[in-house]
């Protein structure tokens, strides 16, 4: 069960990831793993740490600067990914569509080597101003993008123990973070979007399976083992739902309607972070179906592009959305991170952290 709405509802939120100061993607790439690497890491986490607090949020992030993206921890944490030129993902942006190869394709039965977060974790807990969020992919991020029929099978005859071992190795690093003093655990998902547009929904039926029913309560079930390691009295745990972002481009479209009933029951979450950045996301109407014990966070400020909306707008969507969710059950954040990929989306820094304002600010507005 989901905790109740007493505890602090951090009205002013975030996704997790900000953009990566030029001097930092340079020595990932030049000199990784480096000393070097790490003391510029350091440095920046404090500077960004050191505004948010500036910027008036209440929980504190370390902008995933030290991945590569926001699923590279696990990867990195365990041995049986290679990258596949052999397949491809499109992507789409205002400006057209692009073609990219699949990077980390599962080839070898998965081996943790160690644990995913935990220098992130000590650093951040060691040095935020207050409260810290840690962000981890959904287990159901790798099915959908690391098994590959023709790549995959001799390490895993099916997805569905590639899905297990993955969920196994989340909810054990969820449940470490919430033993650790991490005060917000949030997943996460992209791949709840298949269920909402025809293109993926019609993938899901050919690659897994026809019955997307039972496709989308395994995914829940995975998601949910992670949640329930991690609950813990104090602890607020979200999952965060997308369309796809990087560089500024995303893969899916379509409203939350066709999940949101089963989605926002069965999850077993305190909050959900949800895209309503553009008509891409459909209506408010399925937030009537969100139960009385949580919390949903409008991801109304876009991190896709640099054009500032205007605050009376923004609060005039959060009325809108009020009809549906009563207002002390709704939050604020940008609509995603600003770099899910390290390479960040096509917007400068200075847009980044004039968006990160709009939000504290209308937050403060709203709800006081």
């Amino acid at each position: 069960m989901a905790t109740t709405l007493t505890g602090n509802a951090y009205r002013a939120d975030h996704v997790g990831s900000f953009l990566r100061p030029k001097e930092l993607l340079e020595l990932r790439a030049n000199k990784p793993n480096s000393p070097e690497l790490r003391a510029v890491e350091d440095r920046e986490i404090l500077r960004i740490l050191a505004k948010q607090k500036e910027l008036g949020f209440g929980i504190f992030t370390d902008g995933e600067f030290r991945r590569e993206g926001f699923m590279s921890d696990l990867v990195d944490a365990v041995d049986g990914f290679t990258t596949s030129e052999a397949h491809q993902r499109d992507w789409k942006s205002s400006q057209g569509q692009q073609t990219q190869p699949l990077r980390d394709v599962v080839t070898q039965k998965i081996h943790q080597k160690r644990r995913l977060t935990e220098y992130e974790t000590s650093f951040l807990l060691g040095n935020s101003p207050g409260p810290v969020k840690m962000t981890l992919p959904s287990s159901n991020q790798f099915p959908a993008i690391a098994y590959r029929k023709g790549a995959s099978e001799r390490a895993y005859p099916t997805y569905a123990p590639f899905l297990a071992d993955v969920a196994e190795i989340i909810a054990g690093e969820m449940g470490a973070l919430a033993a650790e003093g991490v005060a917000y655990i949030q997943v996460d998902a992209p791949r709840y979007s298949y269920y909402l547009d025809e293109k993926w929904r019609t993938f899901l039926k050919t690659e897994y399976s026809p019955n997307l029913d039972a496709l989308l309560d395994e995914a829940i079930a995975s998601d949910n083992l992670g949640f329930r390691r991690a609950r813990k009295p104090g602890v607020t745990l979200a999952i965060h739902l997308c369309r796809g972002n990087n560089r500024s481009n995303w893969y899916a479209s379509g409203g939350y309607d066709a999940i949101a009933e089963k989605l926002f029951n069965q999850l077993e979450v305190d909050r959900f972070l949800l895209e309503y950045d553009d008509e891409r996301s459909g209506t408010f109407e399925p937030l009537r179906f969100v139960p009385k014990d949580k919390i949903v966070v409008l991801g109304l400020v876009s991190t896709k592009v640099g054009q500032l909306e205007s605050a009376e707008t923004i609060a005039k969507l959060i009325d809108q959305a009020a009809k549906y969710l009563p207002l002390d059950r709704l939050a604020l954040s940008p609509q995603c991170g600003f770099a899910s990929m390290s390479s960040g989306n096509i917007i400068a820094e200075d847009e980044q952290w004039a968006k990160m304002k709009l939000v504290a600010d209308v937050a403060k507005k709203v709800w006081g």
